[in-house]
């Protein structure tokens, strides 16, 4: 499907993102193959004459906010302007005024060429920068599954929107790393008493900080992955974990406060906060026997690891479940900033495979979690050959392609011809990407 496509009898097929259940986790903008989502302080929008309708970005999305459509006059397209000013979407327009602007055909064929010629010039740029390098681009964020394994649990989501948020009660906030306050993460337990609030390794809940924001409108809920297993941070309680990195600078070094991290981090027990979800119904653990799990991080990348792990633990010790291997592939800066850096090492070596990198140690050389993947070739190889092989990658955008690069290599040195690995591994629900 193309922009020209989505327009019919002059009548453009918008789409939208609504404002009121959206996230902001930038799953859709990290999604989209043609650089048509994008986003401001308020909004994720769409462009109009960039989106080709290609639904790439409607699996991932945990919410479903980014499953919407509205038609409208080809020539008067919502513009960014207005979506970035919305509050909820707008109404379906009256079908009489979509009848009298069909009666329009000029102007709309104008515009229709004006979105149309926007789309062939988007492709023609992208077309001309593939014919200059000596093969196609390589789009790590393309072999993410958006099924869950086959064994996996069912998912519960969004059972508590932003309009109808739960409470729960902070039980325990301690910082797991040995860094200091600029470069602190926090375990934090949130306990929901008596409210239904089933949850699996793998899903994310959002919490909505109090307050009000520069432009005087409640805070936007922001998304946090749950760092415990199903049956909770305290076995037997309906309770969950997060791991929270206290945010005191954005990507460009300049001084920040996040507002949610900083709110969350500071939490004292007994304090209430509201959550929403939970989301998330694909990037969940497979759960039958002899099943192997290998997971990529970096930061607090670590939460949806540690809750797989966990559960593997428990497992493992009731003597019930007949475990697949674990490997882990974890960076950091340094160790001190490594969340659970000391829990790590107490696991059994016969439990997990571990295997830390760090980028910033004084006299060592910078060291990424691609570097340690190589490293491992071997192992990972045969891992990769198994059909009962799950992976997963969590983490900062910017290790995607790194870590799927790395991934291509230990499987083509194999003898394992990736395009075709890749795509089996995404269409059985076994290569799983959440980065932000």
């Amino acid at each position: 499907m193309s922009t020209v496509t989505m327009i019919e009898n002059g009548i453009l097929n918008q789409h939208l993102i609504d404002p009121e259940i959206c996230i902001r986790c930038n799953t859709c903008e990290a999604t989209c193959p043609v650089d048509a989502i994008t986003h401001d302080d308020t909004n994720y929008v769409v462009m109009a004459d960039k989106c080709q309708g290609c639904m790439d970005c409607i699996s991932p999305c945990p919410t479903g906010a980014i499953d919407n459509w509205r038609k409208v006059p080809a020539q008067q397209a919502y513009t960014l302007e207005q979506q970035y000013g919305w509050e909820s979407l707008p109404e379906e327009l009256p079908a009489e005024r979509l009848a009298a602007a069909q009666q329009e055909p000029a102007d709309l064929t104008q515009a229709q060429a004006v979105i149309a010629a926007a789309a062939l010039a988007s492709s023609a740029s992208a077309a001309s920068a593939s014919s200059a390098t000596a093969e196609p681009a390589f789009r790590a964020a393309a072999y993410g599954a958006t099924v869950p394994p086959w064994s996996a649990a069912h998912a519960y989501t969004n059972l508590y929107g932003p309009k109808s948020p739960v409470t729960a009660s902070v039980t325990g906030n301690l910082n797991c790393t040995e860094a200091g306050f600029d470069s602190e993460t926090h375990h934090i337990v949130l306990d929901f008493g008596a409210m239904p609030f089933p949850v699996l390794e793998g899903q994310s809940i959002a919490v909505i900080p109090p307050g009000l924001d520069a432009n005087g409108k409640p805070h936007v809920a922001r998304q946090y992955s749950v760092a415990s297993a199903r049956n909770g941070e305290r076995p037997g309680y309906n309770n969950v974990a997060l791991t929270v990195k206290r945010v005191t600078q954005d990507h460009e070094g300049r001084p920040v406060r996040g507002v949610a991290s900083n709110y969350l981090c500071d939490l004292q027990v007994g304090d209430q906060v509201q959550v929403i979800g939970p989301f998330g119904n694909s990037f969940l653990m497979p759960n039958h026997p002899r099943s192997h799990i290998v997971m990529i991080c970096t930061g607090t990348g670590s939460a949806p690891m540690r809750a797989m792990t966990e559960w593997r633990r428990r497992l493992r010790k009731s003597g019930k479940f007949d475990g697949g291997k674990l490997m882990l592939f974890f960076g950091a800066r340094t160790p001190q900033e490594l969340p659970y850096f000391g829990p790590l090492q107490s696991l059994p070596k016969d439990f997990m495979d571990n295997n830390l990198a760090f980028s910033r140690v004084a006299g060592q050389p910078r060291r990424y979690v691609q570097d340690a993947i190589r490293e491992r070739a071997v192992d990972l190889a045969r891992l990769l050959g198994d059909d009962n092989t799950y992976i997963y990658v969590c983490g900062l955008k910017s290790m995607e392609e790194g870590v799927l690069l790395a991934l291509r290599d230990v499987a083509q040195q194999a003898g394992l011809g990736w395009d075709e690995l890749g795509s089996k591994l995404k269409r059985e629900g076994r290569l799983h990407l959440e980065t932000y």
